[in-house]
């Protein structure tokens, strides 16, 4: 298995989102994380990215479908029918609600554990934007 991970310019990343997951065409696993300024937060979305794609992929779901979902979600963010804060892997029609929602739980405990503040990086990765 080989996965290559790389922090990008959030305007670089493929559509509006922190963390991207796809295979290239030698089957490598590729990830790209906006960058935040702060390698904490950027290691915990990579982390959240790397559940998220071994639960999805263990459960059938490919990264196509992921990608249609979220962009249909970022559709409906433009025509104001969802928060501009919301995800859409917290959607109740996401197609990786579970896998999201672990992944993000386990950010919650890397905060927790480390005694960081999560208010602090919500507010961090919303001012990203």
């Amino acid at each position: 298995m080989r996965i290559v991970i790389e922090t990008i310019p959030l305007s670089d990343m493929r559509y509006p989102t922190l963390g991207d997951y796809w295979y290239d065409d030698l089957g490598i696993l590729q990830i790209r994380i906006a960058e935040t300024g702060n390698e904490f937060y950027n290691k915990s979305i990579m982390i959240h990215e790397l559940i998220e794609e071994a639960l999805t992929k263990d459960k059938g779901l490919t990264e196509p479908e992921i990608m249609q979902f979220d962009l249909y979600y970022e559709k409906r963010r433009e025509q104001g029918l969802v928060d501009e804060d919301s995800e859409a892997g917290f959607d109740n029609n996401s197609p990786y609600l579970k896998e999201h929602t672990l992944a993000h739980s386990v950010e919650m405990q890397m905060f927790a554990l480390a005694g960081k503040s999560w208010k602090d990086y919500e507010t961090a990765l919303n001012n990203l934007a």
